[in-house]
């Protein structure tokens, strides 16, 4: 079993921070940017479950409900994984996702 433990901190990170942003801060990107992460580690934790599936897409729940996205996502992300280089390549996703929502 491989440790997610990295993973897990980067997400809990980055939703932390979305809940203390302020809502103009969401507006110009951070929430986007956020949905898009979501979106990308779903998207590969349905490629691991279901190979050659069309992946379905996460929803846009709104702006406030981003942070809880990125969570479910790489939970079920990490569920998922089967070596550390896979859970170094999610880290360096999330972590450039945060980088670009600036907070």
């Amino acid at each position: 079993m491989v440790d997610t433990t990295p993973l897990t901190k980067a997400v809990d990170h980055f939703a932390d921070r979305l809940r203390a942003a302020p809502q103009s801060r969401l507006q110009r990107g951070a929430a986007a940017e956020a949905l898009g992460l979501a979106r990308e580690l779903a998207r590969r934790a349905q490629a691991v479950e279901e190979p050659g599936s069309e992946p379905r897409e996460m929803p846009d729940a709104g702006m406030f409900a981003v942070a809880d996205q990125i969570l479910v996502a790489a939970h079920d992300l990490a569920v998922v994984l089967r070596s550390e280089d896979e859970v170094v390549e999610a880290v360096r996703v999330v972590e450039e996702a945060r980088e670009r929502a600036g907070v």
